[in-house]
């Protein structure tokens, strides 16, 4: 197996888990995430207002009663090192009216973190004061923001609430402008937004808001997600759970966040189970949405396999294992051939991964220049 990089890397460092520790205003400090850092791979901390507009807005909330709001730009460096050493992947999840504000903060800080963009808060006034929710609805003030921290060369993440906006047209706005990761709070939308969104960007997404059980989890991996995040139900005894059962499943599947089949409500990731496009299913109509005729497809999986473990197996239905469904799926003529090879089930789904990769960057290969 891949040891750590069998799940994934995000702003340049492997992370240990998918597993991930969202921010909740204020709560979400240093000392929170020390607490929990044997079970989670990423954690952001803040949210941290950066400017005179979100910091005049959080003393206003303060009055209210809301003490959680009342972190600021000046406590960053001291909650950055307390966690120096951890080997979770830290971000910050920041709170700014313009992008002046959050390039100051990307000066400040260097490359090491994550740079969160906060277009989730719906509290008035940070709404008032231009940020939170407020980008959701003004989406150009979003991406200019974006692409200010982009332009410094740090990994930006934007976290946002599904159901307010276009979240596909979102997810292709923020790719375009320069994001890294799309952290997603998914509401009451389920998994079938993290799917579309899955199928509408490569951005890493982060799948947010009750997940607190595996079943839960595994629906989110299954549909698109590649990490999931847990804020208010992140006790240390659900975090062990999630990340003992991820673990487990990355170790004996081989793929921790393989999709469903196409023909079962997959993603895009999912063609790498396909067949070749010789009946009506599901492929056919998913290859004309993504504008890619059969003869490119069956190029480009001839083309991703050759010289392969996947270009073997004469003997399954389409004279490859390329052509082979997911190794959950029931099939003799695959699973002689694994056993001819041999080939345990883990490593060939950890080698479908690899097809599914070719196959989504030549799906989103170029950059979107129409929204």
């Amino acid at each position: 197996m891949r040891g750590l990089n069998r799940f994934l890397s995000i702003n340049g460092k492997p992370v240990k888990t998918p597993v991930v520790l969202a921010s909740m205003a204020g709560i979400t400090n240093a000392e929170y995430v020390l607490e929990r850092a044997a079970h989670v791979g990423a954690a952001f901390i803040g949210g941290f207002s950066l400017d005179a507009a979100t910091q005049e807005a959080a003393r206003k909330m303060v009055e209210a009663g809301r003490t959680e709001f009342s972190e600021g730009f000046d406590e960053i460096a001291t909650e950055l090192a307390m966690l120096e050493g951890t080997d979770v992947v830290i971000g910050l999840n920041l709170r700014g009216a313009t992008p002046d504000a959050y390039v100051a903060a990307a000066r400040e800080f260097g490359k090491d973190v994550i740079y969160e963009i906060d277009a989730h808060c719906r509290q008035q006034p940070m709404i008032d004061a231009h940020c939170g929710e407020y980008l959701l609805y003004n989406t150009d003030a979003l991406c200019d923001i974006v692409r200010a921290l982009h332009a410094e060369g740090v990994c930006v993440s934007v976290k946002t609430r599904a159901g307010v906006t276009d979240d596909r047209l979102l997810a292709r706005k923020l790719w375009a402008a320069g994001a890294d990761i799309l952290h997603v709070d998914l509401m009451d939308t389920g998994y079938t937004r993290i799917r579309q969104i899955r199928n509408s960007c490569p951005l890493t997404l982060i799948a947010n808001n009750s997940i607190n059980a595996p079943d839960k989890m595994m629906d989110m991996f299954s549909h698109g997600a590649d990490m999931v995040s847990l804020a208010r139900s992140a006790n240390v005894a659900t975090l062990q759970l999630l990340d003992r059962y991820i673990r487990a499943t990355a170790e004996e599947n081989g793929w921790y966040n393989a999709p469903k089949q196409l023909c079962r409500g997959g993603d895009l990731r999912s063609l790498t189970f396909c067949c070749m496009p010789v009946k009506q299913c599901p492929l056919l109509p998913t290859l004309d949405t993504i504008g890619m005729s059969r003869q490119e497809y069956l190029a480009l999986k001839q083309e991703l396999t050759d010289g392969t473990e996947l270009s073997k197996g004469s003997h399954t239905c389409f004279g490859s294992l390329a052509w082979c469904c997911k190794s959950s799926t029931p099939c003799m003529f695959r699973d002689m051939t694994l056993k001819s090879l041999p080939l345990a089930k883990n490593e060939y789904m950890a080698i479908k991964r690899e097809l599914s990769d070719g196959i989504m960057e030549k799906i989103f290969a170029d950059v979107p220049t129409d929204c």
